[in-house]
C-alpha cells in the first residue's frame, strides 16, 4: 500500500521542488496545498500531486489537508526577504507561530507517522568556526529576533509532541537554499535570487549591491536538500530530530555576485549601496551530525548550482527578466 504524503506548502520554493519529486514515485500517493498562489499548470499534470487550496492558519483547514495522509512536509511558511526582515519583522512571527502549532498539533491527533519542518538558522550567534546544533545560546542577532524565536519556539513544538505520541518529528535547520521555482522578485527574494535578478535585468552595465559585501552565507543547492527529505522518509527512527543542512562552507556576498556574473556571460561593474536594508551576518553550517547518521552530503558544488539555476531562469524568465529582454523598462 503506497504512503500518502502532504506537502504544505506545494505551490511555493522547497515546497514545490519537494512535491515535483516525490510525485514522480510510484510508492507514494502526493497531495499538495496552496493559499493564495495556485499551483503551476505543469506542477497540476500527472504525474503531479493533488491539490488542496487551504488557508493553513484555520484550524478547519489544516484538518482537510491533513486527514488520511501519514507523513507530512511541512514547508508552508510567510516568507520575504532582507527589506522586510529589517523593516517588517513581524511578517515572520504571527502566522507561521499560528500555522505550525495547528499543524504540529493535528499530526498528533491524527497519529500520523512522519513529520518534516523546514526551520531556519536565524537563531544562531555569529562564530569564527561552523556553527553546530549544540551551538545556539540564546543570543540571537537584534536583526533576527522574531523569526528567530518563532522558528525556536517551533523546534521545541515538533520535540514536545515527538515525546507524547508515536508520530517522528524532523527540524532541518537548513542554510540558504536556493535554485529552480526560488523567488526572483526584488521585494520578497533572497540574497541568491535577489542577485541572479539584479545581474540578468541591469541595463546599464552596472549593478547595484545592497550593504558592502562582505556578509557571508551558507547556501545549498535545492535538489540536495530534497535528498534529505527522501533519506529521511526512509531511514528516520528516532522520535525527534534536529538537523543542520547545508554545504560547511560560506561565500561573500561580494564574491557569490562576482561568480553569478561570470556565469552568465555579461560585463558589468558592481556598486555598493550601503544606505540599502541589508543583515550584516555571517554563518557557516558543521553538517557533522547529518553526514554522520544519514550519510548525506550536497552533490551539488556553488558553481554548478549558478548554472544549473542560470539555466533554469533563463527557460523561465521572471516578469523582469522578461521585460528588460524585451528592451521595456525593468
Amino acid at each position: 500500500m503506497r504512503r500518502r504524503v502532504v506537502v504544505l506548502g506545494a505551490s511555493g520554493f522547497i515546497g514545490r521542488n519537494v512535491a515535483e519529486r516525490l510525485a514522480a514515485r510510484a510508492d507514494l500517493e502526493v497531495s499538495g496545498t496552496w493559499f493564495k498562489t495556485p499551483p503551476a499548470e505543469s506542477l497540476a499534470q500527472p504525474p503531479g500531486p493533488r491539490f488542496i487550496q487551504a488557508d493553513l492558519t484555520r484550524p478547519e483547514d489544516v484538518g482537510r489537508a491533513l486527514e488520511g495522509q501519514d507523513v507530512v512536509i511541512q514547508a508552508a511558511a510567510v516568507t520575504t526577504g532582507s527589506k522586510d526582515i529589517v523593516t517588517r519583522p513581524y511578517l515572520h512571527v504571527t502566522d507561521n507561530a499560528v500555522m505550525n502549532s495547528l499543524i504540529f498539533r493535528a499530526c498528533f491527533e491524527r497519529r500520523v507517522q512522519q513529520v518534516v519542518f523546514f526551520s531556519c538558522t536565524t537563531m544562531y550567534a555569529e562564530q569564527p568556526t561552523p556553527v553546530t546544533e549544540e551551538d545556539f545560546t540564546g543570543q540571537i542577532i537584534p536583526t533576527y529576533f522574531g523569526v528567530g524565536w518563532t522558528k525556536v519556539y517551533l523546534e521545541k513544538l515538533c520535540e514536545f509532541y515527538a515525546r507524547l505520541g508515536p508520530t517522528r518529528y524532523a527540524a532541518l535547520r537548513h542554510s540558504n537554499v536556493y535554485g529552480p521555482h526560488d523567488k526572483f522578485d526584488l521585494e520578497r527574494s533572497h540574497v541568491f535570487g535577489a542577485t541572479m535578478t539584479k545581474v540578468m535585468t541591469a541595463r546599464d552595465g552596472t549593478l547595484a549591491v545592497w550593504g558592502d559585501g562582505s556578509e557571508a552565507r551558507d547556501l545549498l543547492y535545492v535538489s540536495d536538500l530534497v535528498d534529505l527529505v527522501e533519506r529521511l522518509l526512509e531511514a528516520q527512527r528516532d522520535p525527534f530530530e534536529l538537523l543542520n543542512v547545508g554545504s560547511a562552507q560560506s561565500v561573500t556576498v561580494r564574491e557569490l555576485v562576482e561568480r553569478i556574473i561570470r556565469a552568465s556571460g555579461r560585463e558589468l561593474s558592481v556598486t555598493f549601496d550601503r544606505s540599502k536594508p541589508t543583515i550584516p551576518f555571517t554563518i557557516t553550517l558543521d553538517t557533522s551530525r547529518v553526514r554522520h547518521k544519514y550519510g548525506w552530503a550536497p552533490r551539488v558544488s556553488l558553481e554548478e548550482g549558478i548554472r544549473r539555476t542560470l539555466a533554469w531562469y533563463r527557460e523561465h524568465p521572471p516578469a523582469a527578466l522578461a521585460a528588460a529582454l524585451a528592451g521595456t523598462a525593468a
